[in-house]
């Protein structure tokens, strides 16, 4: 169904009056939007954690702005704007957000700076929403692309290096799994989850 009164941004992007930004994917939109409009985040504190975390937000590559809002969603759905963040006179950005109750805990999220007519501006890497237990769920397929681990990726195209429970995954076996945030790995690629649980995939 088509939402009301959203009109076009960039190509790839929809601005609806619930100021909700739709985005094909982290990687189209990349792709489709020219270079110079879309800057990546530079600092986001911490970069995983239940509802209700708060994430220290900072970066210093924005064009000025009247007014930049900070927010959180995800490929492919809405874009929430949160707050109205500060802006100095050199252009940087920071601000703290809560990580809002709705947040989904199986799928990664992105944080998302906006400007004045909620245009996206700035995109973060993956902010990893877990249960208040610290376990996460993805849903994806086993690849080829690790290094010193084994890999997956995502629905959404992000690349997740796999460590515990992996045994019997192979390369392209569609998974379910569950597991924790690991601050740090040998792995060196993508976001390291420590697998806990492999889940049946339904064929749908």
């Amino acid at each position: 169904m088509a939402l009301p009164r959203a009109r076009q941004l960039l190509p790839g992007l929809l601005l609806a009056s619930t100021a909700a930004v739709f985005l094909p994917s982290a990687a189209e939109a990349q792709r489709r939007i020219a270079p110079d409009s879309l800057r990546q985040i530079q600092e986001v504190e911490p970069m995983h954690g239940p509802a209700g975390t708060e994430v220290r937000i900072f970066t210093e590559n924005l064009p000025l702005q009247a007014k930049v809002h900070l927010g959180i969603g995800a490929t492919r759905t809405g874009f929430e704007a949160l707050i109205e963040a500060e802006q100095g006179m050199w252009g940087e950005v920071g601000g703290t957000i809560t990580i809002p109750e709705t947040a989904p805990w199986d799928r990664a999220v992105l944080l998302v700076a906006f400007d004045a007519i909620f245009a996206p501006i700035g995109l973060s890497d993956p902010f990893t929403v877990t249960r208040a237990d610290g376990i996460f769920q993805r849903t994806g397929e086993i690849t080829d692309e690790g290094v010193e681990c084994l890999a997956m990726r995502d629905t959404d195209g992000f690349l997740y290096s796999l460590i515990g429970n992996t045994e019997g995954l192979e390369p392209g076996q569609p998974v379910v799994l569950q597991g924790r945030y690991v601050e740090a790995s040998i792995c060196m690629q993508g976001i390291t989850m420590e697998v806990t649980d492999i889940l049946p995939r339904s064929s749908g």
